[in-house]
């Protein structure tokens, strides 16, 4: 038997709720709405990749391997040092030996090549030791030789020609997703060729959709003199999935109290949001609002917002769990469920705000407008001239097909009474993205994927493209980007980056990373050995390969410093990154290079320090004010983001 006191303290609470058309703002429902809720993305949940299509990612996923995961060759020819070719010609070809091996994929090589020989290699094959450049064979003739077969080269080859070097497409450890990155067929392919089977995933929020009305019929069903095909349901399911949800049909249900509450308690145990269509309105049959009065607080929230589509919007919440109930009308109901119940699951979805962009246009014809309320009028766009002129639908709120049609609607302030024929009005488009927040040019760092998976997380969405430091500073000085990351050093002062600025560019500090030798754990060759003194061995030795950098690289810069002009061999093999380098040496490919402590422990080498250098942002003046810039020097400064850079090795400036 019910509690007597609770009974009655039910009874209070829902007379107090008993409310109707208390009519405020879109933003104070808005605020109301979400204040009475826990917006924080839902658990995660590890699924495999064929079961990740469309999900969002819940943390961050680093690559587990290299792609390639070893230097590759890109064309079918012959694989072989580069400067053996220096001179070669139609007229004056270069003779090269053949191995007796032939590099077909998926063979590791066993032969080193030698100077003046050369090794038969297949698109895809491993590039051999000793062996910089791939030839194409178009560019070949073969002869039997004395000694064996022999290739004529006709065209000279440069270092690094036809290879693909490991970790060139991706790099192990690098940052391939971020929170709040839909899955798409690109990132799932992307995640295998990185070698992971899994990718961990928000689950997706459960929301229990339902129609009210005695006048309502499931589509295909005859309908009954005063009855109406349930269009609403199919609609706000499709929505929902289409924003992240996984959706709960749940029917049709009469306008019968009893039978509704029970319904509705059924779904808030089913579901993570339940939005119903109808009961909204005042009338004898329209009970909804009363149902959630009966439930548990805060319940009723709002019930009446001053929109046109939309006034009977009724927004609860019972515990945290929200509870809409859409106006019965199609277009009212997808426009109140847009603008309320959209923003809603895609904050339980993980997912970043939904994207909108807006256009200027000219208003064709006079729109009137009831005083009072906001309007948000449906628009088709067509061109005119270098213009574009905005037509008003004018199909009213029950149309169905009003919101499928629109190219976007605008909205005419609660204090007029319409809008001329030529006023400027911005449209708000329908379905449409935007571009990245903020673009980031120049050398990546593992570091700088902490920064932006901060903020990724406020819904910023970020953009870099690793070209050198020297390229980033270029394109930040043409102001093609808010951030150039750069590593450069100045021999001549022994000062990093600030040497390099320009007019209209600010240096922005980042972190410090160390960079050494890195090596094959246990070579004696290296192992005790200061870093300085290291490369002088090494330099000296003509039986130990290097792996070098690409020039205008800070790491090439360093290093070819602590050369003193010294070329040993492998100086022409020059990757782009610190992870390419670290792949060389542990594959055996080469045994020394220069990088960074963090991509050495990560590969699992010897390392003997050098030196830290200093990882900061060229910041173009024009672009400083930006929000998205302000967030990243924001983050820069962030005790998380600045422990997150500790965790991994690197020391923030």
């Amino acid at each position: 038997m019910p509690d007597p006191d609770a009974l009655l303290d039910r009874i209070r609470r829902a007379a107090r709720q008993e409310q109707f058309l208390d009519i405020v703002s879109a933003a104070e429902a808005t605020r109301r709405f979400r204040a009475a809720l826990d917006l924080r993305p839902l658990p995660a949940e590890m699924v495999p990749l064929a079961a990740s299509l469309g999900r969002v990612v819940a943390r961050g996923v680093a690559a587990l391997a290299d792609a390639p995961p070893f230097d590759r060759s890109s064309v079918d020819g012959f694989a072989l040092r580069a400067a053996d070719s220096a001179g070669a010609s139609e007229a004056a070809p270069r003779r090269f030996r053949l191995n007796p091996e032939v590099l077909a994929c998926g063979v590791s090589p066993a032969i080193e090549v030698a100077p003046g020989s050369a090794t038969a290699i297949a698109t895809g094959g491993v590039v051999p030791r000793g062996a910089d450049a791939v030839v194409m064979i178009e560019q070949t003739a073969l002869e039997e030789g004395p000694e064996g077969p022999v290739m004529l080269l006709s065209r000279a080859a440069a270092p690094g020609q036809c290879i693909a070097f490991a970790g060139s497409d991706i790099a192990r450890g690098e940052a391939l997703l971020r929170p709040g990155t839909p899955v798409t067929s690109r990132e799932i392919g992307m995640l295998a060729a990185a070698g992971l089977a899994e990718v961990p995933v928000v689950r997706r929020p459960r929301v229990a959709v339902l129609s009210t009305g005695d006048e309502l019929v499931p589509p295909g069903a005859p309908l009954p003199p005063g009855g109406i095909h349930d269009s609403n349901a199919a609609i706000l399911c499709a929505a929902v999935a289409e924003h992240g949800g996984e959706p709960l049909p749940l029917g049709i249900f009469r306008d019968d109290e009893a039978v509704l509450e029970a319904a509705v308690r059924r779904a808030l145990e089913a579901a993570d949001l339940v939005v119903m269509s109808g009961g909204t309105s005042k009338g004898a049959g329209d009970v909804s609002h009363r149902i959630l009065a009966r439930l548990d607080p805060p319940g009723v929230l709002v019930h009446g917002v001053a929109l046109k589509p939309g006034k009977p919007l009724c927004l609860a919440a019972v515990g945290t769990r929200p509870v809409a109930i859409l106006p019965g009308f199609p277009t009212s109901a997808v426009f109140t469920f847009q603008e309320f119940v959209v923003p809603v699951i895609r904050a339980l979805a993980g997912l970043p705000a939904r994207e909108e962009a807006e256009v200027a246009a000219t208003l064709a014809v006079r729109t009137p407008s009831e005083l009072g309320r906001t309007e948000y009028v449906m628009a088709s766009l067509a061109e005119a001239g270098e213009r574009l002129r905005a037509f008003p639908l004018g199909k009213g709120s029950g149309s169905v097909t009003a919101f499928s049609q629109a190219d976007g609607f605008f909205a005419i302030p609660a204090l007029d009474q319409g809008a001329e024929a030529g006023a400027e009005v911005g449209v708000r488009l329908i379905g449409t993205s935007r571009p990245p927040d903020l673009t980031i040019i120049g050398s990546h760092c593992l570091g700088l994927d902490a920064v932006l998976e901060a903020l990724a997380a406020q819904g910023i969405r970020g953009r870099t493209l690793a070209v050198g430091s020297l390229g980033g500073l270029a394109a930040a000085k043409r102001g093609e980007c808010d951030l150039a990351g750069a590593h450069l050093l100045d021999p001549a002062s022994g000062t990093y980056n600030a040497p390099f600025l320009a007019p209209g560019l600010r240096l922005v500090p980042g972190w410090r990373r160390l960079q050494g030798v890195v090596h094959r754990r246990g070579d004696p060759r290296f192992e005790g050995l200061p870093g300085p003194e290291a490369i002088r061995r090494a330099a000296a030795d003509p039986g130990l390969l290097l792996v070098n950098r690409n020039a205008g690289s800070g790491t090439r810069i360093l290093l070819d410093g602590l050369l003193g002009g010294a070329r040993p061999p492998g100086h022409a093999n020059q990757p782009k990154s610190h992870n390419a380098v670290a792949a060389a040496v542990a594959q055996g490919r080469a045994d020394w290079g220069v990088a960074i402590a963090t991509v050495a422990e990560a590969y699992g080498l010897g390392f003997l320090p050098l030196a830290d250098e200093h990882y900061d942002f060229f910041l173009p003046e024009a672009r400083a004010a930006r929000p998205a810039v302000q967030a990243f020097l924001a983050a820069l400064q962030a005790p998380g983001v600045r422990a997150r850079l500790a965790a991994l090795g690197f020391a923030p400036a």
